[in-house]
């Protein structure tokens, strides 16, 4: 990443990253059609009424302020102000109730778009980074099949990106009403509360964890210590997990014909579904954890997280899940489910921990040379020709020494140089020289084609091949 007067957390890639970057938005992009989802853009900026009511992100917002304004904002209460948004899924919310005539239902969109939040950048976590999204989002109601397809339209599209380096990656499902049935079954009450505490229990650890349901969300000891219990159990089918959560709930005495249970049946015969249909389709993709919690008060039902083989301290690289109440408008609501992924942070690992790197930095194949500045005309005429072939084509800055114009092209990764025929009272072809191989040949602009080898700018983990 470039050094210098740089502002932390907002990270500007070279030119080479930038390749990099791009090569995972368009195998992004490609896998999300492919399953029929539409991209949309939504603005950078909403009103801090939506912003501040979606969980613990809304201390996190950037709020906008005119020069004019500077030192008079406390005039305006905040939820009149406009702040950047820190995710996609609220201004999807917004975007879908606005333009509910015109869209269809179910509403399957992606969206890849920059997102603000404050809070205290290191390694792969900034203040400004791209998402990448999917959402399925229904009116009135949602089937619930849509919380398995997208998960595992998750795992393809980072499938996908295995051959630039990156690990095989699981998504850990949960679900919210299995959580708060068992969390009501022992007799709390803070539900809310009590999800926010468990979602930092990779952050901070267990005995933390209990002390902030005790002194946070009016836990007994041992009502927090079952909370851990039950964020302990993971499974990978269905009947697995069904036996340790009623064997959890035995132990801790929750009535299984009470309406706490009622409520975490709904959620295991779902969670259960994932998992075992998830299975059938790509074994080991995605399996029960229910220690995750996410920590935005918006989801209702499945929540996800995506963690990556061997890189324990990247944390979830994609998360995600159902939300029920988040876009409505009079009676109609329109419940949905997705997932993000942390892109820019993908990005930062796949460069400085996988080592992927671009084969060159610039698109093009092929530099024209130019022989002087009063024959540049036949150097563009080239370029033109072979552009107009799609083969991409640059022309010499300027009419400098042969070995200058080579060593130019070397830098940017250029791996041809094309050398015009000086006499234009000779018919014979133009040069072309493979700087990498050191292979010059004669050529003709209308039919020469490059090896195939060269001929696209593509990237690759350094040193080693697909993981």
């Amino acid at each position: 990443m470039a050094k210098g007067a740089s502002i932390s957390g907002f990270p500007e890639w070279l030119p080479a990253e930038r390749v990099v970057e791009q090569r995972v938005i368009d195998t992004l992009r490609s896998v999300f059609e492919l399953n029929g989802f539409v991209g949309i853009e939504t603005r950078a900026i909403e009103p801090g009424s939506s912003l501040l009511k979606k969980g613990e992100t809304s201390k996190e917002i950037y709020l906008l302020s005119r020069l004019q304004e500077v030192g008079h904002e406390s005039e305006t209460p905040v939820e009149r102000r406009l702040g950047l948004h820190f995710d996609l899924t609220v201004p999807l919310s917004r975007y879908v109730v606005e333009h509910s005539g015109e869209l269809p239902f179910p509403f399957k969109r992606w969206q890849i778009q920059k997102v603000w939040r404050g809070e205290r950048p290191q390694e792969g976590r900034f203040r400004e980074f791209v998402q990448a999204d999917i959402d399925v989002v229904g009116e009135g109601t949602l089937p619930e099949h849509y919380e398995v397809e997208l998960p595992l339209v998750m795992v393809g599209a980072l499938e996908e990106l295995r051959q630039y380096g990156l690990p095989k990656a699981t998504v850990h499902a949960n679900n919210r009403k299995l959580s708060e049935g068992f969390y009501r079954g022992l007799g709390l009450t803070d539900i809310e509360g009590v999800l926010r505490e468990i979602d930092k229990l990779d952050k901070v650890g267990a005995d933390e964890v209990v002390r902030l349901l005790v002194t946070t969300c009016g836990a007994s000891e041992d009502q927090a210590r079952a909370c851990l219990e039950l964020a302990g159990i993971t499974a990978a089918d269905g009947g697995e997990l069904i036996g340790r959560f009623n064997g959890l709930c035995e132990i801790h005495h929750i009535d299984m014909d009470g309406e706490d249970y009622a409520m975490a049946k709904e959620g295991l015969d779902t969670l259960t579904m994932i998992v075992d249909e998830a299975a059938h389709i790509r074994p080991g993709s995605v399996i029960a954890d229910l220690k995750i919690a996410r920590g935005l008060d918006y989801y209702t039902g499945s929540v996800y997280e995506t963690f990556l083989d061997g890189a324990d301290s990247l944390g979830s690289i994609c998360s995600g899940g159902r939300y029920d109440n988040l876009a409505s408008q009079g009676n109609r609501t329109y419940p949905g489910v997705g997932l993000s992924i942390g892109l820019s942070r993908l990005v930062s690992y796949m460069l400085h921990s996988a080592g992927a790197t671009a084969s060159r930095v610039s698109p093009a194949c092929v530099l024209v040379a130019v022989w002087n500045e009063e024959n540049r005309g036949d150097s563009n005429a080239i370029a033109r020709a072979l552009r107009a072939r799609g083969i991409a084509a640059d022309v010499a800055p300027t009419a400098a020494k042969l070995g200058k114009q080579i060593k130019y092209a070397d830098k940017l990764g250029i791996p041809y140089v094309w050398f015009p025929n000086e006499d234009p009272t000779n018919d014979g072809l133009d040069e072309v020289k493979n700087i990498v191989t050191g292979e010059q040949v004669g050529a003709d602009a209308q039919s020469w084609e490059p090896d195939t080898v060269y001929a696209q700018q593509t990237v690759a983990v350094a040193g080693s091949a697909r993981s």
